[in-house]
């Protein structure tokens, strides 16, 4: 997994960091706050332009993680529950506590926000890098059939996620997963695909044995 970090002081301490290899321009940030977030301008970021909690506000708006904030009281701590939305032809947005692994179990990341890839094309795996645009990844985001429940609350706790070699993403801790239509299911186990190819999405299928899927 690469990892290309910037960074960008403002006044009295606060400090705003951007990896690009984990931005996909979804670009709230731009939107929220374009007198600090100019892609047009040099620097791109500049802290000092609106107030500290604006700037707070606006980094976590970053669906990816690839914005942080630093050095400031109301830099974003975990969202509870732990919750996934599927974008529709795209990634999986990933909220809460979470610590991303390696299939040997090296800890690549923990943060509380990332983009997981699921068109099985993204130079940056286990993470989105938009390539799914390129390959065309074409899903309507829906949930498939699944064994878990909407019933109850989702319990605190970390979220761990997997990446297996050459295989799904392995979810193990509290979750919920939600979609853009509001179909929203919990659980505690799951495997979800970054082949590309399950039949089943988000949920792993064992497609990517016959897809030859290599996660490089």
């Amino acid at each position: 997994m690469k990892k290309e970090i910037h960074r960008y002081q403002g006044d009295d301490g606060l400090e705003v960091t951007w990896d690009k290899e984990r931005c996909i321009h979804f670009a709230a940030c731009v939107h929220s706050l374009p007198q600090v977030f100019d892609p047009e301008d040099k620097p791109w970021v500049q802290p000092e332009a609106a107030s500290d909690d604006e700037v707070a506000r606006s980094v976590n708006l970053c669906p990816t993680g690839a914005l942080a904030i630093h050095g400031h009281e109301s830099a974003d701590g975990p969202p509870r529950p732990n919750r996934l939305e599927v974008a529709a032809d795209g990634p999986i947005y990933v909220r809460g506590d979470l610590e991303l692994r390696s299939a040997d179990g090296e800890v690549l990341l923990e943060d509380t926000r990332m983009a997981l890839c699921r068109c099985g094309v993204s130079g940056n795996k286990p993470l989105c890098d938009n390539s799914h645009r390129d390959a065309e990844f074409s899903d309507e985001g829906a949930l498939g059939e699944t064994k878990l429940s909407a019933d109850g609350e989702t319990a605190e706790g970390r979220l761990v996620l997997k990446a297996t070699e050459d295989g799904p993403v392995v979810l193990d801790g509290p979750f919920e997963i939600t979609t853009s239509g509001g179909r929203t299911v919990r659980g505690e186990k799951a495997a979800l695909c970054r082949c590309g190819e399950s039949g089943n999405k988000p949920f792993c299928d064992g497609s990517h044995v016959g897809a030859d899927f290599e996660a490089g």
